[in-house]
């Protein structure tokens, strides 16, 4: 493990039930605090610091001797022990300290990964300073680069310097400013060079005009470049919220509140723009922003169709045959555009003919310039509920939840995926509504959806409540069957894995059956489901 410059700190370690202070002071060992005299702090020093190579007790004394003033205790192997015991380790199956009979001890524990650093912002050093010429100068105009940045962004956004925080990989940072220094000849040059995260994409470049003598062009050029990285980012946040009708005119944060909105599974406003939508197609067919949209309007006669009267199959498969020609045809000419992106990706998603791949490669490709917002959460997580990671997908449906305006329409979708996510886990439907809070929907929500919700979340084995059971045999046979045909389209057929289908259709299938008798069940259904068709 590496020290820290020039002082005896380390980085803290963690072992799971043992955790070792970044001075080695003490321990935290099952949730107790041990304390390390100086000489077992010494060897612990010495020890940690060689990780996996072999120390002679003369190498260990030497060491011992360098960091406290007086060392009294000069037998290792008593000191070794003494250490073992405070750590929790055993000579016989060690899990730190190892011994190599007649030479002398190792130091064997990995201590567990450092979590992903999460911040907006990185500025990360690709030079190593240790006996630099110009250390102390790169230094300053690292700390001005930190604080103009932190300045111009925003406080809301974190921007973090790696140099400070010991090289901690920025595997959830947002974006990347790699700052590079080369001596030469009593010259300091310097560049830079702002990148996308994970996709380590180049945004912008810069190069230093640094005078060694002068420490104000340090500051200078600390705010020039800081000025240029924070266009730079506004840029593509602006080029992240376009399309899809969205104003230019907008404010970043109300053009990504509008993609969050427009991307949901049940937005009216495709259904009223339809014939708009159309004559926009027909003027101009070549705009993969229009088509999408367009698809974005069929999309919804399919979410939005009354559930109980339903769509016949044949007019559902014709609208979808359209919707997967013209997303394919579009994707060629929206790999630029994020929104575009993720709306292809829902699409190609929702209609389930074999594009899971192709649709995942798109979301995640979309993410990167669009994760500080909501947009991209849904198909994200969906993308996981169809593959059967559902606890990833719960993951993303509540950040979209957390980030959500209580009571908003995006709210009350987040939930119902969440819900669906956690009953196609295997949760009980009673505990995945509990979880979700499905019953306190808003005013935006339909009474049909709410129905079927509550007849999916229902124990299979017991009466529905009266209210509901009276809706369900109110519906009849037929009505029941399409009500069970709409819910497998929406929200079953997408998952990869039978036992997540049959999970999600179970209780309604049971609650139908009970009130309209086996051959209610649709065979569609019956086979999505793994059980044989009805007779």
């Amino acid at each position: 493990m590496d020290l820290v410059s020039s002082g005896e700190k380390t980085q803290g370690l963690d072992f799971g039930q043992l955790q070792i202070d970044p001075e080695c002071m003490f321990v935290h060992r099952n949730g107790r605090t041990v304390r390390f005299t100086r000489s077992e702090r010494a060897l612990l020093l010495a020890l940690i610091g060689n990780p996996r190579r072999l120390m002679s007790r003369s190498r260990l004394l030497d060491e011992i001797a360098t960091r406290i003033s007086e060392p009294s205790d000069r037998n290792i192997d008593f000191l070794v022990n003494r250490l073992r015991s405070k750590l929790g380790d055993n000579a016989k199956a060690p899990a730190f300290i190892a011994t190599q009979y007649g030479e002398g001890y190792l130091w064997i524990a990995t201590p567990a990964p450092p979590p992903p650093l999460d911040a907006f912002l990185v500025i990360d050093l690709t030079s190593e300073l240790d006996g630099h010429p110009f250390r102390r100068q790169a230094s300053v105009l690292m700390d001005r680069l930190q604080d103009a940045l932190s300045a111009g962004i925003g406080p809301v956004r974190k921007v973090a310097n790696l140099d400070k925080l010991l090289r901690v990989v920025p595997e959830k940072s947002r974006y990347s400013l790699q700052v590079s220094f080369h001596a030469d000849h009593g010259r300091l040059s310097s560049a830079a060079a702002l990148r996308e995260m994970p996709s380590k994409r180049i945004m912008k470049t810069f190069r230093l005009q640094l005078d060694v003598e002068d420490d104000a062009s340090f500051a200078a050029e600390a705010l020039r470049v800081s000025a240029g990285v924070v266009d730079a980012l506004e840029q593509a946040q602006k080029e992240a919220s376009s399309g899809l009708g969205i104003s230019e005119d907008d404010a970043i944060e109300a053009r990504f509140e509008s993609a969050s909105k427009l991307l949901s599974a049940d937005n009216p406003k495709w259904l009223a723009k339809g014939d708009l939508l159309g004559k926009i197609r027909q003027q101009n067919p070549q705009d993969s922003d229009a088509a999408l949209q367009w698809c974005l309007h069929l999309f919804s006669k399919l979410v939005l169709t009354e559930p109980f009267a339903g769509m016949r199959l044949e007019e559902r498969d014709r609208t979808e045959t359209e919707i997967e020609s013209t997303v394919l045809d579009c994707l060629p000419g929206i790999g630029s555009n994020p929104l575009l992106m993720l709306a292809a990706a829902k699409l190609l998603y929702f209609i389930n003919r074999g594009h899971l791949d192709l649709a995942e490669e798109i979301a995640e490709r979309a993410f990167p310039p669009t994760q500080d917002f909501t947009a991209a959460l849904p198909i994200l997580g969906q993308l996981k509920y169809a593959r059967g990671r559902y606890d990833e997908a719960v993951k993303l449906f509540d950040r979209g939840i957390d980030l959500a305006t209580p009571g908003s329409e995006f709210h009350w979708h987040m939930r119902v995926l969440k819900c669906l996510a956690l009953v196609a886990a295997g949760h009980s439907g009673a505990s995945a509504a509990q979880a979700t809070d499905i019953g306190n929907f808003g005013a935006g929500s339909l009474r049909e959806i709410n129905l079927m919700l509550g007849w999916m979340t229902a124990s299979p084995d017991l009466p529905l409540p009266p209210a509901s059971e009276t809706a369900l045999k109110e519906l009849g046979a037929a009505g029941a069957a399409r009500g069970l045909e709409y819910l497998y389209f929406s929200s079953a057929r997408h998952i990869t894995l039978e036992t997540g289908r049959s999970n999600v259709m179970r209780a309604m299938i049971a609650h139908v059956s009970r009130l309209h008798g086996r051959q209610a069940i649709p065979d569609l259904v019956l086979r999505g489901v793994g059980a044989a068709p009805s007779s």
